[in-house]
């Protein structure tokens, strides 16, 4: 199957990518650029595409981003919270519909370059906080998706029912490099260690029994 991964450079898409090549996929990849504070997730998703001699095409949606008020990661009013995902300021966190319009435009990148699905990292752990990656969403997308073209177009989200720590067990065994991977929401050189994506990673990696290569640096 030829399949395009959303792939912003973190955990989760990071090893959704080496997840479905391991399956078998024929997998392309692209980022998007929405005026996210932590842009440098996009240098570490280009590190994986250039491992794999496969092009990293950016969708540019950074004025968009600026129309987006009221969240931490696109309103530089808007301080980054700390704490952890379950705290109700991690809805500061929360991009406006981020995930249909990043599917939308992933849907029609896919159809053009013949593709037969589109992939992103939903899983357990965002449902609480992110409306975007429950499996109701999941579902509707995955209804529209195929239904926008003459060709029914897949949407895979294979670990929708999967913890984060479930994510680096699998990742772990497949050999993905987490320290080429970038989570933290304050984007600045090295993980901040305060923000939800932050702490929930190092949880993540805490249930696998592993330790975070990023904190070993």
């Amino acid at each position: 199957m030829k399949t395009l991964v959303i792939l912003s450079g973190g955990l989760d898409s990071t090893t959704l990518f080496y997840y479905l090549r391991s399956l078998g996929h024929d997998v392309s990849a692209a980022g998007f650029y929405y005026g996210q504070r932590h842009r440098k997730e996009l240098d570490a998703a280009a590190l994986t595409c250039d491992k794999f001699g496969i092009a990293y095409p950016i969708v540019n949606l950074k004025h968009l981003g600026g129309m987006l008020k009221g969240n931490s990661q696109t309103d530089k009013a808007v301080a980054v919270p700390h704490g952890h995902y379950e705290a109700e300021n991690m809805k500061l966190t929360v991009v406006p519909n981020r995930n249909m319009v990043m599917l939308a435009a992933a849907g029609a990148v896919a159809i053009a370059n013949g593709c037969n699905a589109i992939a992103y990292g939903a899983h357990a752990g965002d449902h609480a906080i992110y409306p975007d990656c429950r499996p109701a969403f999941v579902q509707k997308m995955r209804e529209a998706l195929a239904l926008c073209d003459w060709n029914p177009l897949q949407l895979l989200t294979p670990f929708v029912a999967w913890t984060k720590g479930d994510i680096v067990k699998a990742g772990i065994v497949l050999g993905v490099p987490y320290e080429q991977t970038w989570t933290c929401y304050a984007g600045g050189t090295n993980p901040c260690g305060l923000c939800g994506a932050c702490i929930e990673r190092a949880e993540a990696f805490a249930c696998a029994g592993a330790v975070d290569p990023l904190l070993q640096k």
